[in-house]
């Protein structure tokens, strides 16, 4: 996935700089997570079944910033749940981009284009918005209908903004390589940054069990989703 120079710049000099104080082990990512609850009750997540006192939590502002900046790592990726539900995700957002960190705020979408105006387009923000693949293995996974046009109206809106956007993609056991690499051409049409792909991998509490990938199956996989590709 190309990033920008300036990001590529700014992760180069920070990992130099870990090398230079003889730091064997520092952090490149945050995994910073404001709050659990979510807009949608995927059948292969297993966020959502938290009972309600800790669905209901969120950190502040206060919080998400104290964390990061204890952290010191270049690049921030906010997860959920949905971040998009959090009452001060714009406040958050704000004050990362002001400390100069590369965010990818991971949505499902389904809230982006109301909320979109409590952001503004910069090269250290990105939408990842997640994507399960064509409308009929989208809808499936986040066992909603319709919510993959939703998700593609905000794709659209964003980048129409000017916002920097990128998909995130899970992919269970019945994924066709052929309809994968076909949904990689038709995101890559609306003008995407680029693509995260990744094995949905188990979560004990997610109701459904069966359509994990293992180690094998991931590798036969991603083995016939990427052999004969177009060159570029």
């Amino acid at each position: 996935m190309p990033v920008p120079i300036s990001q590529a710049a700014t992760v180069a000099s920070y990992v130099i700089s870990q090398k230079l104080r003889g730091n064997k082990h520092y952090p490149l990512v945050l995994m910073l997570e404001p709050l659990f609850r979510c807009n949608l009750a995927c059948a292969g997540c297993g966020k959502i079944q938290y009972p309600d006192h800790i669905l209901n939590k969120r950190l502040t502002p206060q919080q998400c910033f104290d964390a990061t900046d204890e952290c010191g790592a270049p690049m921030v990726s906010i997860p959920g749940g949905e971040p998009l539900i959090h009452p001060e995700i714009g406040e958050i957002v704000e004050g990362l981009v002001a400390r100069k960190k590369y965010i990818y705020l991971c949505t499902n979408a389904l809230l982006l284009k109301k909320k979109i105006d409590l952001f503004k387009p910069s090269k250290f923000l990105s939408f990842s918005i997640h994507m399960d693949g064509l409308e009929e293995e989208h809808d499936i996974a986040v066992c909603r209908d319709g919510t993959f046009k939703t998700a593609l109206e905000g794709i659209k809106e964003a980048v129409k903004r000017g916002f920097r956007v990128t998909t995130n993609t899970t992919l269970f056991s019945a994924a066709q390589p052929a309809r994968v690499r076909e949904f990689f051409d038709e995101m890559m049409k609306l003008g995407v940054e680029g693509m995260m792909l990744s094995p949905g991998y188990s979560y004990q509490k997610a109701p459904d069990q069966e359509s994990f990938l293992g180690r094998e199956a991931t590798k036969t996989l991603f083995k016939e989703i990427l052999k004969d590709r177009q060159k570029t």
